[in-house]
């Protein structure tokens, strides 16, 4: 099929030097081109590659047009040009808008879950990423990736069936990013953070540092009774405290966190943390390795089980601070995009799922296009018969 006309983009006033200029979007089911850069094939060589391979997911972190560094949990595929292939559906198209504006992003490879390592170095890269403007509505070029999701997440297989098709349109609708690495970390197993926990120290006082202006503090989880808009970054609004501490429940759902903060330079950097409640916030140990600034931040918990089910997510905004006992974020709101995991949230996740693929491609005077399920389910079949062997 050809490609749509796309609207162009209005390009908002004061774009930082860095961020290039809005590209038009079109639907696209030809192969999708790849990012020159002298880098390729030689930064990820320093890295253990079979641990990095094996990882189910990634935390990535962009930076929101507030400048604000975000993470959330995605698949990744190594190519054999040295960069990294991500994918991200219309419905949760921020981390693509986020790229086409400001082009630095951050990996950690951190949560083996399913990975079958042990013990698993966890692995940070940096750099520069691109997406380009192309809907892709099969899978061309990017076989391997759908291969892999479909080997490691057996249950997303049934998303292909004749009655779910109406349901999971959006699912298959999606945009690539391919990441340049620039730099590479290897750190020690998330296990190891057990020995090294934040501590408050004796007689510190935890005095909450001044708020950082801005929304409400809150629990987001949807635009009526706080559900985060899906596909959307925004900051939260009112909601319910738990333990008087904003994000104290959400933590409490996974042992350890991963922190998302800037650099000097206001590059996004992650770590992953056990992050310890006090009066003012969380302290968060923050690795030597690590270049992070005061500012905008956030933690993030997500997991899975071996089969990439089971699936939870939830970020806790707010200001990363220096204080005497250390690095500490004070919280100020909290995203959860896929609710809290009850069966009224998965309803309500596919209704604005649907709603938020539709604004994406009316935004951009684009047709809704039809995915090419015969290829996917192509795939499909050949990741169960690689399966049974």
């Amino acid at each position: 099929m050809s490609p749509s006309r796309a609207l162009p983009e209005r390009a908002p006033s004061g774009r930082p030097p860095q961020e290039r200029p809005p590209v038009r979007d079109s639907v696209r089911n030809s192969v999708p081109g790849s990012v020159p850069g002298s880098v390729r094939g030689s930064v990820l060589g320093s890295a253990p590659l079979d641990a990095l391979d094996a990882y189910r997911t990634c935390e990535f972190a962009t930076l929101t047009r507030s400048g604000t560094p975000m993470a959330w949990p995605t698949a990744v595929a190594r190519r054999a040009d040295g960069t990294l292939l991500l994918t991200t559906s219309l419905a949760f198209a921020q981390k693509a808008l986020n790229v086409r504006r400001d082009g630095r992003v951050a990996l950690l490879f951190s949560d083996p879950t399913g990975s079958g390592l042990d013990p698993a170095p966890q692995i940070f890269v940096s750099g520069r990423a691109e997406c380009r403007e192309e809907v892709m509505t099969g899978p061309q070029g990017t076989e391997e990736y759908w291969r892999m999701l479909f080997e490691r997440q057996p249950h997303s297989r049934a998303y292909l069936s004749a009655p779910m098709r109406p349901l999971m349109h959006w699912y298959y609708l999606r945009l690539i990013i391919t990441v340049v690495p620039e730099q590479v970390i290897v750190r020690p197993p998330r296990d190891a953070l057990a020995a090294g926990a934040a501590a408050v120290p004796a007689g510190w006082a935890g005095s909450a540092p001044a708020p950082a202006p801005g929304p409400a503090s809150g629990t987001r989880v949807g635009r009526s009774r706080g559900a985060a808009r899906v596909g959307g970054s925004g900051s939260g609004a009112a909601g319910p405290r738990i333990g008087g501490l904003v994000g104290a429940g959400q933590l409490a759902r996974c042992a350890t966190a991963v922190l998302t903060a800037r650099d000097a330079s206001g590059a996004p950097v992650l770590a992953r943390t056990r992050p310890l409640p006090t009066a003012a916030g969380y302290l968060v140990d923050v690795p030597s390795d690590c270049a992070a600034t005061p500012g905008p931040a956030s933690l993030l918990v997500h997991r899975h089980d071996e089969l990439l089910d089971k699936m939870y997510n939830a970020v806790v905004r707010g200001e990363l601070h220096r204080t005497e006992a250390g690095w500490l974020l004070a919280p100020s709101s909290v995203v959860e995009p896929m609710g809290s995991g009850r069966a009224v949230d998965a309803v309500r996740v596919l209704r604005r799922t649907k709603r938020a693929t539709d604004r994406y491609l009316d935004r951009r005077g684009l047709r809704r296009p039809k995915v090419e399920w015969d290829l996917f389910r192509a795939l499909s079949e050949s990741a169960a018969r690689r399966e049974g062997t």
